[in-house]
């Protein structure tokens, strides 16, 4: 546990800095999930909106650092390929 007053003021940004990253990641793999499941059932009518949310919410991850820079590149390449192909 922490015994100075500047590490225990350390510990609770900490603990708020955690909550706060989990909260994005997760966003993010819900929307990213979103995409994937309407790429499987063929879904083209929301497709669109769904892949821009997923994309802000994984630039928003990597912007804060919670989620890696080049691998929200990636998914978003990944997924805008993917939808690209579908909606041609």
């Amino acid at each position: 546990m922490a015994n100075h007053k500047s590490s225990t003021k350390r510990a609770r940004q900490d603990k708020q800095k955690r909550a706060d990253n989990r909260t994005k990641v997760s966003a993010a793999r819900t929307a990213v999930k979103a995409v994937r499941d309407a790429l499987v059932k063929g879904e083209k009518t929301d497709l669109v909106t769904k892949l821009r949310t997923a994309q802000s919410r994984l630039m928003k991850g990597a912007k804060t650092k919670a989620v890696a820079k080049k691998s929200a590149a990636r998914k978003i390449s990944r997924l805008t390929k993917q939808v690209a192909a579908l909606t041609k």
